[in-house]
């Protein structure tokens, strides 16, 4: 029997994000007060220890009532992406980690953010199929920021109907 030492750090690779994305999950559910959208993001370092997490939200000090939530403009001129809340509430500089959100692929405008950063690969679920049409526009942009700048990013299967 030959023993596959690649396949093998691929597996605890794909086992980790799985595990980042949940909490991920976990905290965008325990955490985000959006009624349609609850967002997280975990940051990681090379050794797999977390070094930031974030949820979309407002801004410290700023009233979430219910029309502010529940009226999108509203919600829209405040809402700080989860993303952004990981690299603001970092205690370090991010050059080299790994970008975890949930529940997809970052929107372009926090992907020129995360490149700045310093963030080098970036994890997130396949867009489910009723979230496409909304959101598919921006991840193509997102993707072509990732790539011309190097940033390694993976769309991992979570969902059973993706696009």
């Amino acid at each position: 029997m030959e023993f596959d030492y690649l396949a093998d750090l691929r597996d605890i690779r794909h086992r980790r994000d799985i595990e980042n994305l949940e909490l991920a999950k976990f905290f965008a559910e325990q955490r985000s007060k959006d009624p349609s959208t609850k967002s997280g993001a975990v940051i990681v370092r090379p050794d797999n220890t977390v070094a930031s997490m974030g949820y979309n939200g407002f801004p410290s000090g700023m009233t979430d009532s219910h029309d502010r939530l529940h009226i999108r403009e509203e919600k829209y001129e405040r809402v700080v992406h989860c993303e952004m809340n990981a690299v603001i509430t970092a205690r370090e500089p991010l050059h080299g980690y790994t970008l975890y959100t949930w529940p997809f692929l970052t929107c372009h405008r926090c992907a020129v953010h995360m490149i700045q950063a310093g963030i080098k690969r970036v994890v997130a679920p396949k867009c489910p199929t009723d979230q496409a049409e909304r959101w598919e526009k921006h991840f193509v942009r997102t993707r072509e920021f990732y790539r011309e700048c190097g940033v390694e990013f993976e769309e991992i299967e979570m969902y059973e109907d993706t696009i």
